[in-house]
């Protein structure tokens, strides 16, 4: 997936990954896409309930060898 800024999240437990994510997102432009690399499988179920709670799009998760890597695209103005 094509992606505009990679949040690295790596050994982080919950809830450090959805605040950096939250910081994360204020820096793109709407219609950019966020991939935030994660080890804390919370993340799995943090993500998307956090976009759902924040307007922004979840556009899907993958678990690549012992990591999770997650898509968000900032939502309009």
């Amino acid at each position: 997936m094509d992606k505009d800024q990679t949040l690295d999240c790596y050994g982080l437990l919950c809830p450090i990954p959805i605040i950096k994510v939250a910081e994360a997102i204020r820096s793109l432009a709407p219609g950019q896409v966020l991939e935030v690399i994660a080890t804390d499988e919370g993340i799995q179920s943090d993500l998307p309930a956090w976009c759902r709670r924040t307007g922004h799009v979840f556009l899907g998760i993958e678990k690549r060898d012992g990591e999770y890597v997650g898509y968000i695209r900032k939502a309009g103005p």
